[in-house]
């Protein structure tokens, strides 16, 4: 403790009254007192913010430092004093033999159950549940029913937590907070017994959408990082990793931006393998807009047997999105034999997953062989396949090519005032606002069409626009054709890719 300085003696008169403020709405005879200019005692002031922050008319804010442990001791003290006892709130599930709600409410005298509301998964600690018991009294060597994945639980050891210590304990009461070593449950599972299985509703988490494309610094650590994240997984549900083949790169899905570098050094420190954090690569499709008449002839002469391929296709857009080819033969007189046919549609599957205009995946087209020639002793499968190749190629080209970039439908809620510098932003973005509709909660949802393209950095633009207040949502919509100087762009970053095997 110490002397309260001058300068902050103004504040504290300030935070003083408005303290005293609400003790007195409390009751009419504080009231009453409070003008009449009487004092109230320390615990009174107590009783009624006790009173008061349990039906949640009044929030208590509590100042300190954490880094430095500046006043944890209050906040402690706050919390044991006005914080409510878990038997006077509710806490209800669903029976699951009975499907009739249980009502635990904290009743150490009802049957056990208990939510996992946390998972540990430390290096030097081992890996941890952390449960709240709803119900019952839960002894440590007790088998709980998981309800969930319908699996039993045997429990060898309890433990409650002091800081990163874990102690064991010999029971666990309704009420308490605890923790299993080694069980299998994960975040979200609900204990009981198998003959009152009990499931507790899942805590909403929210789904991340800010994302970057990660890889190892040092080669070799591959399986090392795989192995980390699994775990920082198990522990944090707002932490995802995706592979995503089509651009042959890894995304890491978190939060926000703060919430990936804080991944990144946890893997530092306490894995010991570090990762690069770079731009993820937006997904474009190729596809085609006019129709082309080409023909592929593949002929080589060597010693002994050559190779000779020939087609005749032509190629036109298949107006279906969804799919990379549509493959049709209309051949005439056995021009091509029928045994060549697999070996065309090989040809074509191979050249649609690189596309000939910046070597992303093809879509919408649809390719009909019509006629060819064959040579009875040179012809070949891989002739056949090689000739499409080159047809595919040329008629590709030929027929107007287009780059396509995926499209999401947004949801961005923010309060009021910020609107019109949300929207402003998401024209920017080259976003089409689609509509605007008030929550009646002081917030307005804005639904627009934005380009995926531009929406690397969101989380970080929004939160300095709003004051960490604006939310947003996304699911991707469509594939639309990208602005031509976008494509040009992109055509340009990936002219050496499209000759190389590599991507």
């Amino acid at each position: 403790e110490c002397e309260i300085p001058e300068y902050s003696k103004e504040n504290l008169a300030i935070c003083r009254e408005a303290l005293l403020d609400a003790v007195a709405e409390t009751s009419d005879e504080f009231m009453e007192r409070y003008f009449n200019g009487e004092e109230f005692t320390f615990s009174e002031i107590r009783a009624a913010m006790k009173f008061n922050v349990c039906d949640g008319t009044v929030i208590p804010v509590s100042m300190g430092s954490s880094i430095e442990l500046r006043n944890i001791h209050n906040l402690m003290n706050d919390i044991v004093e006005l914080f409510p006892s878990p038997d006077k709130k509710k806490c209800a599930g669903i029976n699951m033999k009975t499907n009739e709600i249980f009502e635990g409410d904290y009743n150490f005298a009802t049957s056990k159950s208990a939510y996992v509301f946390k998972t540990i998964a430390d290096p030097f600690i081992g890996k941890y549940s952390l449960i709240k018991v709803c119900s019952g009294v839960i002894k440590s060597d007790d088998t709980l029913y998981n309800a969930t994945t319908e699996t039993e639980e045997k429990i060898s050891k309890l433990y409650v937590m002091r800081a990163n210590k874990p102690e064991e304990v010999s029971e666990l009461h309704a009420g308490d907070i605890g923790a299993i070593g080694k069980a299998g449950c994960k975040t979200g599972d609900t204990l009981s017994t198998k003959a009152v299985p009990v499931v507790y509703g899942k805590t909403e988490i929210s789904k991340p959408y800010t994302y970057m494309a990660y890889k190892a610094k040092n080669k070799g650590d591959e399986d090392k990082i795989s192995q980390a994240l699994a775990k920082m997984m198990s522990e944090d549900k707002t932490l995802r990793v995706v592979n995503d083949s089509a651009n042959r790169q890894s995304l890491i899905y978190g939060i926000g931006d703060q919430h990936l570098d804080i991944v990144m050094n946890k893997l530092k420190e306490r894995y010991k393998v570090d990762i690069e954090l770079s731009k993820p690569k937006v997904p474009f499709r190729e596809t085609i807009r006019k129709n082309a008449d080409v023909e592929g002839k593949h002929k080589k002469q060597s010693g002994g047997h050559g190779q000779y391929g020939h087609v005749k296709m032509r190629f036109e857009p298949s107006g279906d999105m969804e799919t990379p080819y549509v493959f049709e033969q209309v051949v005439v007189g056995g021009a091509v034999p029928k045994n060549y046919f697999p070996a065309v549609e090989k040809g074509l599957q191979e050249c649609v997953l690189k596309g000939p205009l910046a070597a992303y995946p093809v879509v919408g087209v649809k390719a009909t062989l019509y006629d060819g020639s064959y040579h009875p002793v040179d012809s070949s499968e891989m002739a056949f396949k090689m000739a499409t190749i080159l047809a595919f190629k040329k008629g590709f080209m030929d027929a107007s090519p287009v780059l396509l970039e995926p499209i999401v439908s947004m949801k961005v809620t923010v309060p009021d005032k910020f609107t019109g510098d949300v929207m402003g932003d998401l024209n920017k973005r080259r976003g089409r606002v689609l509509g605007m509709t008030p929550d009646h909660q002081g917030n307005t949802i804005i639904e627009a069409d934005v380009p995926l393209l531009e929406i690397y950095g969101y989380s970080t633009v929004l939160r300095s626009m709003t004051g960490g207040s604006g939310d947003f949502s996304y699911e991707f919509a469509r594939y639309e054709q990208a602005p031509s100087d976008i494509q040009e762009k992109e055509i340009a970053a990936r002219a050496s890719k499209v000759d190389s095997a590599d991507e």
